[in-house]
């Protein structure tokens, strides 16, 4: 971590001053008894110019609140509605968390840094607005390991312990607490759509749709500004949705609150990596008819499309918010077969010819239970292994050749040179693994287990890249 005090060079952009009177409350942060430093994110910090903060002045701004300069002179918590496990419940909003600064990145990208636990706001009803620092520990790890996968995701920037106890029903307390500031390409929800059409307020809509358009999509402009955000909105959920099952993610809870408008995968509560390609393997104890199940998440990642569809229905006619609609399952299929080539390093063959590709690595993981880091990792680039002794004399064996079989036709477009393809197993982020560097860091204060993942899933990442 950096020790000498530098001055920040961050790009401010307060956009969402052009629109705060429509969607956000100011807010004041939670006064914390301590601002414990945990974790501090300089490879993305460098990206939007704070990298260069020391230490204590990381924890003004992302512990105390301390505004950044030129930046929002207040935190924003956002106001939305959304559908949650499909009941729309209007009394949501922003309740353990607020929008505190937005930056420009090398890219010229606006992102919204956002916190979770940072305390109450008007949207908190019951809650206290905390965050335990179990919950602030998976979600470095989620968004660590689903960066390196190609995933679209939010950043964990700052993890701060709050020296509070926390008293939660669902886990053993007291627990500690912490404040997460995250690094998005916007909070603009779904539900934030939604929350305006059930008040039924068409210039408000106007307002906000053509905010997204000109700070998140970068100006663009069409005959009917509902239709071509939903458009824009569909191809990146598509991608989304076909991400998650490459890298083998179930998010838990896709509620329509928890969807982005720019397609970015955020807020990481109940998520879980499946062990093998389990279609009804769910991520929530509490999702008990399987609505998020693995292989649900498509479906229900273009049933909240239909949602926002809806919502835009205030200042759209439904044939063109229809006709977007209906590009999420072509859309969805290409990004799944090409997410599938990314991921074994092979160049595509096209669409039709790549479908029987999926279909065979699907049954090896499926029929077979090779876990679904095994196999990616066993049969990168030009790779054509050996069956797993577990799969010889079995179904598996006859669906591991069947699969080479297939692949042999593939040509390689990334070598097996960097120095993670030549380890023992892949890295991975199955359950086990993420409580025991929670019970490294509850029992013995051991950090040590959390940052080597880390460094092992960015040189996993890395490979992927070469």
């Amino acid at each position: 971590m950096t020790s000498e005090p530098q001055a920040a060079s961050t790009r401010a952009d307060p956009a969402i001053l052009s629109i705060a009177d429509a969607i956000a409350h100011p807010v004041k942060a939670a006064d914390f008894p301590q601002t414990l430093l945990r974790f501090r994110n300089d490879r993305h910090a460098a990206t939007v110019g704070l990298d260069g903060l020391d230490d204590a002045a990381w924890a003004r701004h992302f512990g105390r609140f301390e505004p950044l300069p030129g930046n929002l002179p207040q935190p924003l918590a956002l106001a939305y509605h959304g559908h949650q496990f499909r009941n729309y419940n209007p009394q949501i909003g922003d309740g353990r968390g607020f929008l505190f600064a937005q930056v420009r990145d090398d890219a010229g990208r606006l992102l919204d840094l956002g916190t979770k636990g940072s305390g109450q706001t008007p949207f908190s009803r019951d809650g206290d607005g905390r965050l335990t620092l179990k919950g602030a520990v998976r979600e470095i790890l989620a968004t660590e390991m689903l960066e390196a996968l190609g995933v679209h995701t939010s950043k964990t920037f700052s993890v701060i312990e709050t020296g509070e106890e926390l008293w939660r029903g669902d886990e053993p307390s007291p627990t500690r607490s912490a404040v997460l500031v995250r690094l998005s390409h916007s909070h603009i929800r779904f539900g934030t759509f939604q929350r305006i059409a059930y008040e039924d307020d068409a210039d408000k809509m106007r307002r906000v749709v053509r905010y997204a358009l000109d700070t998140l999509y970068d100006g663009r402009t069409g005959d009917n500004d509902a239709a071509l955000l939903l458009t824009l909105a569909v191809e990146r959920m598509a991608d989304l949705a076909a991400s998650y099952m490459v890298a083998g993610f179930v998010h838990g809870v896709l509620n329509t609150d928890n969807m982005n408008i720019t397609g970015e995968s955020f807020d990481y509560g109940p998520w879980r990596f499946a062990p093998t390609w389990q279609p009804g393997f769910t991520a929530a104890y509490f999702d008990h008819s399987g609505l998020y199940a693995f292989a649900r998440q498509p479906e229900a990642i273009h049933w909240n499309l239909g949602q926002l569809a809806v919502a835009l229905r205030l200042i759209s006619e439904a044939p063109p918010l229809i006709a977007a609609l209906e590009r999420f399952g072509p859309l969805y299929q290409q990004a799944l077969v090409r997410r599938v080539c990314w991921r074994l390093g092979v160049a595509s063959q096209g669409v039709e010819a790549d479908r029987h590709l999926v279909a065979a690595a699907e049954a090896v993981m499926m029929q077979g239970g090779v876990s679904i880091d095994a196999f990616f990792f066993a049969w990168m680039g030009d790779a054509m292994p050996e069956c797993p002794a577990e799969l010889l004399g079995t179904e598996g064996e006859a669906l591991w050749a069947a699969f080479g079989a297939v692949k042999a036709g593939y040509a390689p477009v990334r070598a097996r040179t960097h120095a993670y393809w030549q380890g023992a197993a892949p890295q991975s982020m199955l359950i086990d693994e993420v409580e025991s560097i929670w019970a490294a860091i509850a029992e013995r204060d051991d950090w040590g287990p959390l940052f080597a993942k880390v460094d092992a899933v960015r040189a996993m990442g890395d490979a992927l890249k070469g």
